[in-house]
This record gives C-alpha cells, structure tokens and sequence, in this order.
C-alpha cells in the first residue's frame, strides 16, 4: 500500500511538472509571434509608404493658386496645369485661395499633407510675404518643384481717358501734389515692390490702395477708383488694344515684341527692371521621388509647342528650370527684394 502510494505521488508529479512545462513552452511560442507581428507592421509602413511614392500620381492633384480668379497668376497657372496633367496622367483641380498678398494660399499648400496631391503654383509675390511681415513663413521653407514661366512685360497703366498721357506726366504732377495720385497695388505682394521702386527711383510719393490682385486692380482702374495699377501686359493686352487702358512703360530690359510702342521705362530715365517668375512648390517633407516626378513632368510640359504658343498669347515665355536652378534663382531675387525694401521703406 505504501509502495503504491508513492508511485501514484511520483505520477503526480510527473503530470504537474509536464503541464508546467507545456505551458511554458506555450508561452514562449504565444509571445513569438507578437514581436515577429511589430516588425511586420513596421515593414509594411515603410513598404507602403515606398509603394505611394512610385506609384505617384494616381489620383487628383489639387493646385492652390494664391490668387483670385483672371489674374495673371490664376490664367498662367490653369494654362501650364493643363499640359503637365497630360504628362502626368492624372488630372489637376484649381482652387483659388486668395488674401494677404497671396499668403493666406501659401499657407494652405504649408500646412498639407506632403504626400504629392496639393501643390502650390506660386510666383514673386511668395518671396516678398515674408520681406513685408504678411507671412511668419519663406519660401524656402517649401520643396521647390521648379520654375516654368517668365514674365517681362510688368507694366504701368492708366485708364484711356486719364490726364495722365506719359510716365513723365505722371512725375510731374507728383512732385508738385505730393501723396495725391493714387496707385492700386496689391500690398505684400509683387507689385508693392515694384511701386517702391519706382517711387524711390522717379522721387515722388503715391496715395497706395490695396486694391487686390489682377483682375481687382483692372476693376479699380477702368471704375475711376485709383489712377494707375501695375499689371503685366499680358493681362490687360485687350484693354490697351480697345484704347481703354494706356501703358506708361514696362519693367523690361528691352521693349516687349508684342508691344513695340510701349517704351521700357529705362529708357525713359528710370533705371528699375523686374522679371516675374512663376514656380510650382509641395508641402515641407513631400518625398524626393514624388517632387522628381512632377518636376519631370514640368520639364516636358515647357517644351509643348501648344503650351508655348499659349504662353505668347499671354505675353509670357515658357521657362523651365528644375529644383536646384529654380532655389538658385528664388534665393538671389528673395536678396534682391530684402535690398530693395531695406533702402525704401
């Protein structure tokens, strides 16, 4: 009896020791899979996020125009859009997001998700938020997808039927009516610079109205609100025509071939030219590839022999320049405006 009591004990044993075993063991492989789960995951979050990138564009790119609609940022930015989507592939929305000189659009592109599919079709105006302190944010703080546009025939108007007939009639009259002769502008953005310039170069001082973008500067003029707005002449070229708007000269190095009778304003003793360029930028962080991508596309698009008839109807030349030389460019024209606004203001 005794003898078989202690085999029944050692049975026992035996059972609870296996089981203990056997629930280790179990464990041990329970937990296994977990970590192998984690790093999976993390493969598959890395994989993925490789995976968007090549396989960019596959949806619609949304392009924020700083600007209201009809002026010359909105009408070369739709223009340009139209052949990069063929090159892309997919198509592109326009979403005007105007104020602030441009920078309330500017700050919408900033804060997206950089993952390809808002880009922001910029120009001067986005260098010089940050000079006039319109914007806490630079350009620089964007990825610069490149350049596609240059604009040379910024211009000076004045309705047809103003007293005003030459750029010096213009000066004259200001320095004898100081703060009188009223100039629509938009403040922050391109044109402001261009009227510092100018006022610093002839010595005269305007009556300056925050008259809007493009198209809101033509409504000034032609309603008899404000007496000149700078405008590019690509923008007004069917009011100069029509004898509704004069040009008092262009910011050019030399006269513009679709307006032959419009003098540079150096020639008229003015020494101030600005070149206007238009450039495409993503969200901080956007991948290299996708920026490649649609720089890429760019490129070709420049060089469609439709797309550059349609920039001549705009009085505009197709100018590509990729990531590096468009940073390159951005950064000696943002030096260029802080110099001008540091001896102006």
């Amino acid at each position: 009896m005794k003898k078989s009591i202690n085999k029944k004990g050692i049975m026992w044993v035996l059972i609870i020791a296996m089981t203990m075993l056997l629930a280790a063991c179990g464990g041990a492989q329970s937990s296994q899979p977990v970590k192998e789960s984690d790093s999976s995951g993390k493969e598959n979050a890395e994989t993925s996020k490789e995976t968007a990138s090549s396989s960019y564009p596959d949806e619609t790119i949304k392009v924020v125009v700083p600007f209201g609609a009809g002026g010359d940022t909105d009408i070369n930015s739709r223009t340009f859009a139209k052949y990069v989507e063929k090159e892309l592939g997919v198509s592109t929305v326009v979403s005007n997001v105007s104020g602030a000189g441009g920078s309330v659009g500017s700050r919408q592109v900033l804060k997206a998700k950089p993952d390809g599919y808002t880009v922001g079709a910029f120009q001067d105006s986005m260098l010089l938020n940050s000079i006039f302190g319109v914007a806490d944010f630079k350009y620089d703080e964007f990825e610069i997808a490149g350049i596609s546009v240059l604009d040379q025939g910024n211009s000076f108007l004045v309705s047809g039927d103003s007293k005003f007939k030459t750029w010096d009639d213009v000066v004259a009259y200001a320095k004898e009516h100081p703060g009188e002769v009223s100039v629509g502008t938009n403040v922050g953005a391109f044109t402001y610079i261009q009227l510092m310039a100018l006022a610093d170069a002839a010595g005269v001082e305007f009556n300056i109205v925050d008259a809007g973008g493009g198209a809101d500067k033509i409504t000034a003029l032609l309603g008899g609100q404000v007496d000149i707005i700078p405008n590019p002449l690509g923008l007004v070229k069917d009011y100069i025509e029509s004898g509704d708007m004069v040009s008092l000269g262009v910011l050019s190095e030399e006269r513009i071939e679709q307006f032959p009778n419009v003098p540079t304003f150096k020639e008229q003793g003015v020494d101030v030219t600005f070149d206007k360029i238009y450039f495409w930028a993503f969200p901080p962080g956007t991948p290299d590839e996708v920026i490649n991508t649609f720089s890429q596309a760019m490129e070709k698009a420049a060089v469609n022999e439709d797309y550059i008839a349609e920039t001549e109807k705009h009085v505009v030349s197709a100018k590509y320049m990729n990531p590096e030389e468009a940073k390159q460019f951005l950064a000696d024209a943002y030096e260029r405006y802080q110099g001008i606004y540091e001896k102006t203001k």
